[in-house]
């Protein structure tokens, strides 16, 4: 990999405020999160360029005092494997590839990633029913982002 392309990155990163990356192949890993501390400069001889801190996570909500018991069915999520850019159809005007009902196996293709100019089908690994989308069309995710609940089968 080279600086350029570590610097795309963390281009990608800042402009999808995103808190870590990590990318893994046969010859190499690159694990990249924001810094913590305030600002330390950025140079080529100390391979350090900081990004912004990450926003403060809101407060929970507190339950209501007496909220009804629910049954809940056991839902899995499909999360996402990587960092980038989730679309739910292999091109603008086609349909997405699963909506809410549709039924799913391990192999079924339910959306495309578009990480630094590759398009990544993702496949649900599992087989259920679809419950929720998660997450809306050409926006952001990051890695381990839950993208859609199924229904176990």
């Amino acid at each position: 990999m080279e600086l350029k392309d570590i610097k795309a990155i963390i281009d990608l990163m800042r402009k999808n405020n995103l808190s870590e990356f990590e990318l893994e192949r046969q010859d190499y890993k690159i694990k990249l999160k924001r810094a913590g501390g305030g600002p330390q400069p950025a140079t080529e001889e100390s391979g350090y360029y900081p990004l912004a801190p990450a926003p403060a996570a809101p407060a929970p909500l507190p339950a209501p005092a007496a909220a009804p018991a629910v049954a809940t069915t056991p839902s899995l999520e499909i999360e996402s494997p990587m960092i980038g850019t989730f679309y739910r159809a292999p091109s603008p005007d086609a349909q997405p590839y699963v909506e809410v009902g549709s039924e799913v196996n391990p192999e079924t293709i339910v959306c495309l990633i578009e990480a630094m100019k590759v398009m990544n089908e993702i496949k649900a690994e599992a087989k259920g029913v679809v419950t929720h989308v998660l997450v809306e069309n050409a926006k952001p995710v990051e890695f381990g982002q839950p993208l859609f609940r199924i229904r176990p089968a």
